[in-house]
């Protein structure tokens, strides 16, 4: 029923506009961190083309995700929510089998506006906003095509023994996920990718090119540079990891050039949350993923968590060499794709973005009065509000707020609530007005639903 919100958004274009409608691609990549990448001072790790994505495009410092874990991070890139309103706050499998809690129905959702605005749709890689037998199957929120694993608990695996071509299972030769076999999934995806784009070369397309690099399980096909590096094995593969997806970015970029479609597409990546890793970690100590300054990691709603590796590069469009350090957030992007598609969003179709394609063109990033996160995961919902350069978190139903001054302490070393009430008592205000009550995420707890149900992280 819900797709009858998009009749009123078909406008009847000539050949000749619809071919004027960029492409949109967003790359999200799982739990990559800024420390990853060598545009961002990463020493160790190869990313060569991501590094000059960034110099022929915009790198951003303050690019906030959904959320820090996966599902609910990306169901607010989706859906233009933030995590205070969408309907996925948290990591939760439904089952033991496969399958996350799906978006419900009435859900509205990037693609599904695009594709009613004469866009071709794809999402290859990781899903897990729903199982094909449930309302969240990405064929029924807004994608033509899908090729991938749904359940992101499947996902840790990258040689399953099977993955998806749409809603249809295909079994792997050589695999038995239990660990390195003969079919390496990403592969296959990567090449399903290069080929749905090629084959949409003469209109317009969104691709959501959800990567699973560098999730764990940390596997690889190849250890490339990497393999006699005096390093554990764990670090050769990580590191393997982030250059593979170095290079497989690359080879879309180049795809891009090869069918001269450079100029008329705008391409975004970005993490789905911080690192999985401590500083202390073996991987935070020898990638030094903690020397941009940040405290925090995945699963904290610290500024390691929140701020991800960032870039957008569109030739003409957006300006090669810019170093951004404006905030914007997940939840702008289905503003900013309805608008550069020509399109509108529907009347009663909640968004907590802003469209930043004013700032990507080289403008300021949009004004609001707060950016706000909230994090379910276990018995102790967190919530987090920047409001200006104050940032505040509350690390549990019965824990203080904790204030931080980020413009002279990006670490947030210096918890400073008890010196300004009268910005506790804002924040305070801020984080109760921007969380809808919803029975699967109540603030006080875990709720009822959820207990010895597994989390699927």
């Amino acid at each position: 029923m819900k797709h009858f919100l998009f009749a009123a958004l078909l406008v009847l274009f000539s050949g000749h506009a619809i071919a004027q409608k960029p492409n949109l691609i967003f790359i999200l990549s799982d739990d990559l961190a800024q420390g990853d990448l060598g545009c961002y001072g990463q020493k160790l790790i190869a990313t060569p083309n991501l590094d000059r994505m960034a110099r022929e495009g915009t790198r951003f410092t303050q690019a906030f995700c959904g959320t820090s874990v996966c599902a609910p991070s990306r169901a607010s890139l989706m859906t233009g929510l933030h995590s205070g309103h969408c309907p996925v706050r948290g990591n939760w499998e439904i089952a033991r089998g496969e399958g996350q809690l799906p978006l419900p129905a009435e859900t509205v959702t990037v693609a599904e506006i695009l594709h009613s605005a004469g866009y071709a749709t794809a999402c290859m890689g990781k899903w897990g906003m729903g199982m094909f037998d449930t309302t969240g199957d990405p064929l029924k929120q807004g994608f033509d095509h899908f090729f991938g694993y749904n359940c992101q608990r499947h996902a840790h695996s990258y040689f399953p023994t099977y993955l998806y071509r749409d809603a249809v299972r295909f079994e792997l030769p050589g695999n038995d996920g239990k660990g390195v076999g003969k079919t390496y999934a990403q592969q296959l995806i990567q090449d399903d990718v290069l080929g749905w784009v090629r084959g949409q070369k003469d209109k317009p397309f969104f691709l959501f090119y959800a990567v699973t690099l560098p999730h764990g399980n940390h596997e690889i096909d190849d250890l490339g540079v990497y393999a006699d590096k005096p390093w554990t094995p764990q670090q050769k593969a990580y590191a393997a990891q982030v250059t593979r997806l170095d290079l497989d970015v690359g080879a879309l970029l180049d795809l891009l050039r090869e069918l001269k479609l450079d100029g008329k597409t705008l391409v975004m990546i970005a993490g789905d949350n911080g690192s999985s890793f401590a500083p202390n970690s073996e991987m935070g100590k020898l990638f030094d993923q903690a020397s941009n300054g940040l405290r925090g990691y995945k699963r904290s709603l610290y500024e390691g968590a929140l701020r991800q590796a960032a870039i957008a590069r569109w030739p003409g469009v957006v300006p090669a060499g810019r170093v951004s350090d404006e905030p914007w957030a997940f939840w702008d992007f289905l503003p900013t794709a309805v608008e550069l598609a020509g399109a509108k969003v529907p009347a009663d179709c909640r968004t907590d973005g802003l469209s930043l394609v004013s700032f990507l063109k080289g403008g300021e990033a949009p004004k609001r009065d707060h950016f706000y996160w909230e994090l379910h995961e276990g018995q102790k919902p967190l919530q987090a509000v920047r409001f200006g350069n104050w940032k505040a978190l509350k690390n549990g139903p019965q824990a203080v707020i904790e204030l931080y001054d980020l413009a002279a302490d990006l670490g947030e070393k210096s918890n400073i609530a008890s010196t300004h009430p009268d910005l506790v008592e804002r924040a305070a205000d801020l984080m109760k007005a921007a969380h809808t009550p919803d029975k699967n995420w109540p603030l006080t707890g875990l709720a009822p639903a959820r207990k010895n149900k597994p989390d699927g992280k």
